[in-house]
């Protein structure tokens, strides 16, 4: 077992590592074969407030550090997470039920995020606005929020911590993170860890490790954090715009999905099927922009589904530290038995299992469904899951129609041999992201990354991740007297 687990299972507060004082523990199991890794006595509200305390003290002093002092920093995590490569693969493999692919992916990914926070630490920059009035001089300055909590989800907790965390850190403020219960090892501990290591100074990053049960909103509601970066499903998301906006607090949302990948009639088939296998398979389907719809024009309809079908029979389920597994194990069995009922009811609404495989633990064996009714309710939600549902079309019009017919809009794609036909699909699509011949599920560091409708307003990366943690100042400077009308 990683030595992760037993030295990270601990609060992180103000530098120090120490236990909650909380009446219960989180015990954070392996989901493939049910090891307990560690167990951690949870964080109270006390310890809430005492970590965003720690990040209010520190902030002022390091948002006024060189900016290049602060980006070498992140050039050190960057080593480090470079050098601690297979034990974090191992982590991730353990704690999450991660594919060795998975693992690879998702730390390429924050590897990429972790140069760019370097790079962001310089991006602010001041402008001088003309005025109206004479000898006024405007000047507007990008300055730091102060300190934002940030709250990861389960399915690629590393990566989509460091998203939020590393820039808002950039950028001149203090952080606190609550990672998710599942995960708080890989998508918290572990990252407070790289940055002590790394120099950063004491109460600038605290991770608490807690449950709702416990703290109830006190993790929003508390009057220091400006800004709550949140990760996770669209009915959490909804709760905390609402306390969010109840406290007049900024928040950065990125929900869930129900992506929909598209093959015209002129697409390459070949290509299609490979990018709809990884789109909808990748992390057991556990990714929010995982196509949950395979949308196939009906003259190619049959020939894509025989070869989807075909491949998505030969990935193999099992033990996730093992090179030659695709789909390892859900995060616990609950979801597996969620996953396992939208099996159910699919195919209790008539729909056909092309393939379907056997519900062991955590572990659900891939499936493909077809026949299944355009109006039932399981294409409009979102599966997190290795389940997909092949829905033929007729004509570009019927499938913007079925693409857009979802309270979803986070990201998408389509196929065709036409790459201007399919950036005129792609502007009739209700999504923040779309893709032209390629996966549905992407991210890079300089894209504005984010939904539309239920997947959240919230955006980030690049010049988004500016507006997420800074705020804009106004000084003004009149040279000269000013004249008043009395």
């Amino acid at each position: 077992m990683s030595p992760y687990f037993s030295d990270l299972a601990q609060q992180y507060i103000d530098g120090e590592w120490r236990p909650g004082t909380g009446s219960w523990e989180i015990i954070d199991f392996n989901p493939y074969d049910n090891e307990k890794l560690a167990s951690i006595t949870i964080a109270t509200a006390d310890e809430v407030d005492a970590a965003y305390r720690a990040a209010e003290r520190a902030q002022k002093q390091w948002a006024a550090t060189s900016p290049f002092a602060r980006r070498a920093v992140f050039e050190k995590v960057l080593r480090l997470v470079e050098e601690r490569e297979a034990e974090i693969t191992e982590a991730m493999i353990a704690e999450l039920g991660s594919t060795r692919g998975k693992a690879a992916f998702e730390l390429h990914l924050a590897k990429e995020f972790l140069r760019e926070a370097a790079q962001v630490a310089l991006s602010p920059q001041g402008r001088i606005l003309p005025s109206p009035i004479d000898g006024k001089e405007n000047r507007v300055y990008r300055v730091p929020v102060g300190v934002v909590g940030v709250i990861s989800p389960f399915n690629v907790p590393f990566l989509l911590s460091l998203k939020s965390v590393a820039p808002a850190l950039a950028l001149g403020n203090a952080v606190v993170l609550k990672p998710h219960e599942s995960t708080p090892v890989v998508g918290g501990t572990l990252i407070a860890r790289l940055f002590e290591d790394a120099g950063l100074p004491a109460g600038l990053l605290n991770v608490i490790v807690t449950d709702i049960a416990e703290i109830g909103d006190a993790f929003l509601e508390h009057p220091v954090p400006k800004v709550i970066s949140f990760t996770g499903s669209d009915r959490v998301g909804r709760h905390v715009a609402t306390v969010c906006a109840g406290h007049f607090k900024r928040a950065v949302l990125e929900l869930g999905g129900n992506s929909a990948l598209v093959v015209l009639d002129d697409a390459d088939l070949d290509y299609a099927v490979d990018a709809a296998v990884f789109s909808r398979y990748v992390h057991q389907g556990q990714v929010c922009m995982a196509a949950n719809r395979i949308l196939v024009d009906r003259s190619l309809a049959d020939a894509f589904t025989a070869r989807f079908a075909e491949r998505v029979r030969g990935l193999k389920t099992g033990d996730p530290s093992d090179p030659a597994t695709v789909i390892g194990p859900l995060i616990d069995p609950r979801q597996a038995e969620d996953v396992t009922a939208v099996i159910e009811q699919a195919l209790a609404e008539g729909a056909t299992a092309l393939v379907r495989g056997a519900t062991t633990d955590a572990l659900v064996e891939p499936a493909v469904l077809t026949g299944l009714s355009a109006d039932s309710p399981l294409l409009r939600q979102e599966v997190f899951g290795p389940v997909a549902f092949v829905v033929p079309f007729d004509g570009e019009e019927e499938a913007v129609s079925l693409v857009n017919d979802t309270p979803y809009g986070l990201s998408g794609a389509v196929f065709t041999a036409d790459v201007e036909r399919g950036v005129r699909f792609a502007q009739r699509i209700d999504t923040g992201m779309f893709h032209v011949n390629d996966g549905t599920v992407h991210d890079e560091p300089l894209v504005p990354f984010g939904g539309e409708k239920h997947s959240g307003p919230g955006r980030l990366n690049g010049e988004s991740t500016l507006e997420a943690f800074t705020s804009l100042k106004w000084i003004s400077v009149q040279h000269g007297r000013s004249r008043f009308p009395f």
